[in-house]
Parts: structure tokens; sequence; C-alpha cells
């Protein structure tokens, strides 16, 4: 497993920081011609190498006026991007396609083709690719494509660590100084911003230190939050800054964007009135960008190294983590304020499930997704639909108020095995089954509000997890 690595450049020259930004313009012109020429229909099935040939062929990779190596690894580089793009349009062909036919025979006649890049013979799954696959274009012009053999590091009598790529003219390197002392390997990525050059490359994740820790031997269900990253079925949080962090974030730039808003109307209405020294200053020293870039990047950094630690202290107890799925939405039916909706869109699901399956992964313990339909509004001790009310879960039929985290945490464990509702289960089937085993619960209970077994349980619970009532 691969894991990626940044470093950046510090104090860099303003020359070669031009000469860098004018390689990848010129290279972002080849990533536009690649996608104009290949990105639909006629690069089905093509790949890098036979493209390289063809443009060698035709003089195409003159006009870019780079050396070699440097078109020829962004011609790869841009042939996997349309790659991945033809394969996420080929996944929703395939469950198209499983609601098309019934016929075992056809099904798998149809989804060969798909997968041999033959479905352009075939008109169902021709409409289907041009309906789900549609041409890109790029928008890449600050990023230089390094092979491994064509950069070099070396360290001068400071310490300081250099890296040495290639330029527009050939054997005339450009020497990067950056900000770390372990030395880019393998392929490299220039990232051109804000007068700064990233270098991403790539490691071996059983290298690195997190990944030598042993996982636990527990199995864990695991319930994901805005709050804090992550609670688990023991009643544990992990990572409780997050919520914090995202608020915090969210209302500064609410605030920030609200002032830019203002000081923009100004420029634009001394632009009216002829006034464009006026207008020229305050976008030169009030409207940049530089600074709220590298603001939003630690901002970003932040909450990731938030979720994995998180992520990791989960680990920890763990060897099997049961998490719910999250890719299906749910709408939900309460509307929300504009704040609210601000706040929670900024919540890094995404980012959640990254460090969930990378982390796992590396540390060799397994991780299980279960449906999500309906754990945060069912009592996890009965089954009954309970009413939400912020943090807190109140179910009417027992008489508790679980924290509603908690609760859900444990329902995801319980899903996990669960025979009658699997991952693909519909959520309005997942519905008539919690109601039905909800409804068989109640038949078993006489008199559930004063039951005695019940209240002894209830005690029971209220003294080992006080936290959680």
């Amino acid at each position: 497993m691969k894991t990626t690595r940044i470093a950046y450049s510090q104090r860099l020259n303003v020359g070669k920081y031009r000469a860098l930004a004018e390689q990848a313009r010129r290279l972002g012109r080849v990533r536009s011609e690649v996608w104009r020429r290949y990105g639909s229909v006629a690069g089905a099935g093509l790949t890098d190498r036979q493209v390289r040939d063809q443009w060698l062929a035709e003089g195409t990779h003159r006009r870019f006026e780079v050396l070699a190596n440097a078109w020829k690894e962004t011609v790869r580089d841009a042939m996997a991007d349309i790659t991945a793009s033809r394969e996420s349009a080929k996944a929703v062909v395939r469950r198209a396609v499983g609601r098309h036919t019934a016929d075992p025979a056809a099904r798998r006649r149809l989804l060969g083709l798909l997968k041999t890049n033959k479905w352009s013979g075939d008109a169902y799954l021709a409409r289907q690719m041009r309906k789900h696959w549609r041409r890109g274009q790029n928008h890449t012009h600050n990023q230089i494509v390094v092979r491994a053999d064509k950069h070099h590091t070396h360290v001068d009598g400071n310490g300081l660590l250099w890296l040495a790529v290639p330029g527009l003219v050939r054997r005339q390197l450009v020497r990067i100084p950056l900000n770390t002392t372990v030395a880019p390997r393998g392929t490299l990525r220039l990232i051109l911003r804000a007068d700064r050059v990233e270098v991403h490359y790539q490691i071996d994740a059983a290298t690195m230190k997190t990944s030598q820790r042993p996982c636990g031997g527990a199995t864990i269900g695991v319930d994901k939050g805005y709050t804090e990253v992550l609670t688990d079925s023991d009643g544990n949080h992990h990572g409780a800054r997050l919520g914090r962090l995202l608020t915090t974030e969210s209302d500064r730039t609410k605030e920030r964007n609200r002032r830019r808003a203002k000081l923009r109307s100004i420029a634009n209405n001394a632009a009216r009135r002829g006034d464009q020294a006026k207008a020229d200053r305050i976008s030169q020293n009030n409207l940049g960008s530089v600074k709220r870039d590298r603001q939003a990047a630690r901002h970003r950094a932040q909450v990731r190294t938030e979720i994995f630690t998180a992520v990791h202290r989960v680990v920890d107890k763990a060897t099997v983590v049961v998490a719910e799925d999250l890719t299906k939405t749910f709408a939900g039916r309460k509307p929300l304020g504009r704040d609210t909706n601000r706040r929670l869109a900024a919540w890094t699901k995404g980012v959640t499930a990254e460090a969930l399956a990378s982390v796992s992964e590396r540390r060799g313990s397994a991780l299980v997704h279960v449906n999500a339909a309906y754990t945060s509004q069912v009592c996890h001790r009965c089954g009954c639909l309970g009413r939400r009310a912020g943090d807190r879960l109140h179910c009417t039929v027992c008489g508790v108020v679980w924290q509603a985290d908690v609760n859900a945490a444990i329902n995801v464990l319980q899903r996990h095995g669960d025979p009658d509702i699997t991952l693909r289960t519909p959520h309005n089937l997942v519905k008539q089954i919690v109601q039905t085993r909800a409804n068989r619960h109640r038949s078993r209970l006489p008199l559930p509000d004063f039951s005695p077994a019940l209240l002894s349980e209830e005690r029971i619970i209220r003294k080992s997890h006080p936290d959680q009532v």
C-alpha cells in the first residue's frame, strides 16, 4: 500500500519559479490535447504508449516545445485520468445492466463487453456509456510530472536539501530548496501554487511508524459524527476537537468572505467611476489569495490529523471495525438553518472513510461496512424507532434516554452479520424489518413500562454506563 507525502519549497528564487510555471503551462496544453482527442469514445482501449507512438509519428509533440520525458509522462498521467473517468462511468453502467436484464447469459455478455472495452459495438451499452461518460476538459496548468530517474537530491553545507529537476532546456536542471531533510523518491508530481512548489511523492505505507503498531483484539462498532470523529460501541468518543475545528473555520470563513465581498464592491464602484488606481490597490493589497489558500491548507491538515489520530485510537482496540456505509445520501425531513447547513457542508465524511480504510489496511485490522439506514433512530435495546433530539435519543417504549452516538454505534455493531439487513438492502425495506422486529419484541412484553426485569436491566445500564443515559 502506498501513501502520499508532500514536501514544500522554501525561499525559492523568483526566476526559477517562473521557469517552472512556464513549463507547467506548456504541459497543460499537452493535457488539454490528450483530453480533446482521447477523452471520449475515440480513446477507448488506447494505452498511453499507443498515444505516444502516434504523436511521434505525426510530429504532434513538436508543438509543445518541452523535453521528451516531460510530455511523455504528462500523456501517461492524462491517460490514467481518462481511464479513471471511464471506469467510474462503467460502475454506473454495470448497475444499469443489472436492472436492464434478468437473463444471466445476457448479463454476462454485456458485462464482458464492458470489461474488454468492446461496448461501442452494442447499441445498449454504447447508449449507456454516452449517457454516463461525458467528455472531460483539462483545467490543470500548474503540474509537472517528473520520472523517477530524472531527478536527484543533494544536501549543501548548511544542511539544506535541494531537489534538481529537468527544466525547458536539455541538461539544464532547476534546483529547488526544500523544507525537509527526507529526500523525495520515485515519480514526483510538482504542483505550483502561490509562488511555492509542492513536491508530491509516494512511499510504502509499511515503512511508516504508525503501520508498525499492532491492532487490538475486539470487534468495535463506530458511528461517524460532526462534533467528534468517531464514537465506538463501548461509549468512548474519539477526536472530540473535530466539531470545534470545523465550526470555527466555517464561521471565520463566512466573516472573511463578507469583508472581501464588501471590498470587492468598493473596488468595482471605484472602477466604474474611473478611479482605476484605487480599484487596483484594493485588488492587490486586500483581495489576494495567497494567505487565504495557505490558511485553508493549514486547516485541512489539522482536520486530517485529528481524524487519523482518532481512527488510530479505535484500531488500537479493535481487530474488526464495523462502520456505516455512507456512500448513499439520505435526505433529512427537518429543514435546517443556513448556519447549520454551512457548517455541515464542511463535515469531512470522505476523509473519515479514507482514514478508516487506510489505517485498517496498514495495521492489519478488518474494516466491515454495514447498512446505515435508521442506525441513529432505533433504540438498540428494544429495536423501536425513537425520537432524536440533539445528541439524545428518546425511546418511547423503553422510556430510556440514550446518548445518540453511542446508541448508533451499538446499532452499527449489531448490523454486523445481520441475516436480514445487508449492505444493499433499500432503506424502506430496512424500516419494514425494524418495525416488524419491534412489534414482535413488544408482543413479548405485557407491561413494558413497568416490567421488573426491564427496570432492573435499566438500573444496571445506568450504573455501568452513566455517560450513555
